[in-house]
């Protein structure tokens, strides 16, 4: 795609530029979303927004930027790159200063953003997916979306060298979620995932996902669960922007456990369908 967001004007991706001294190269300083198209068209887009201001102000940061404004430039950033199937991928980083762990209120976010073309993954959404139980080493702020996922790209490392497509965290014991999705159980025709508290992310497609179940009349608790209820599930699935609605077919590691792709999770996966379509 060629072209990008650089504050408040869309540029080729040759004409733009980062700043040495920008916070977000120094200290992974900064926030961002991915959303997901369909069509051309940005969805649960006020949602993703909703999440983005909410990190940026418990970071003390300042995005400097209307709403209005950043969804004028998501729409044209679409546009200009003739953006169908894909992803927006939105970053605020606090801004430019010498390197300093101490951040000044009086430097100027830097906002920058670009597309990219994403198919739906449509073969391991049907046949589900092998997930690796690690330990969650993050800090304790895992509900703000910062570009600081150090904890999470390890995990995802170590989740593919035992051949697995994600891996799963806890906390002693105590299950949290993806590397980059969160984690549904479903038992006795009720879903069980962990609570949107400051040790998760409260990804926009979990929320999705717990009103369609709702409305399919499914119960609906949100709890924190120990690993071994792991391998009693009677199916489980992986939630995310780019994964969708994931069924897991088998979790390795600190536990072992093979999962069907169950009736549930599809019936989950056509309500998305019908959702997105």
């Amino acid at each position: 795609m060629d072209y990008v967001l650089k504050q408040h004007d869309i540029l080729q991706r040759d004409e733009a530029s980062i700043d040495f001294n920008d916070r977000g190269y120094h200290f992974g300083d900064g926030i961002y979303e991915v959303v997901r198209t369909y069509n051309g068209t940005p969805f649960a887009l006020e949602e993703h927004l909703d999440r983005f201001y909410e990190s940026a102000k418990k970071l003390d940061m300042d995005l400097a930027i209307s709403r209005e404004t950043l969804i004028s430039l998501i729409n044209q950033l679409i546009s200009k790159n003739q953006l169908k199937t894909g992803i927006v991928y939105l970053q605020v980083t606090r801004g430019v200063q010498d390197r300093n762990h101490l951040y000044s209120r009086e430097i100027s976010p830097v906002l920058t953003g670009y597309v990219a073309s994403l198919d739906r993954k449509h073969e391991v959404m049907q046949n589900g997916i092998d997930l690796w139980l690690t330990k969650d080493v993050r800090w304790l702020r895992c509900d703000i979306k910062t570009i600081n996922l150090l904890g999470n790209i390890m995990a995802k490392r170590e989740a593919a060298d035992q051949d697995c497509h994600e891996a799963i965290m806890h906390r002693d014991g105590t299950v949290t979620e993806g590397s980059s999705s969160n984690l549904f159980l479903i038992k006795d025709e009720t879903l069980y995932t962990h609570p949107a508290t400051n040790l998760i992310l409260n990804g926009i497609t979990r929320q999705v996902v717990i009103k369609l179940a709702k409305q399919a009349g499914l119960n609906v608790v949100e709890e924190a669960f120990p690993i071994d209820v792991l391998a009693i599930a009677d199916e489980a699935f992986i939630t995310s922007t780019t994964m969708e609605i994931t069924p897991v077919r088998s979790i390795k590691g600190d536990v072992d456990a093979s999962i069907h792709v169950g009736p549930l999770t599809k019936k989950l996966q056509e309500a998305f369908n019908n959702l997105i379509s």
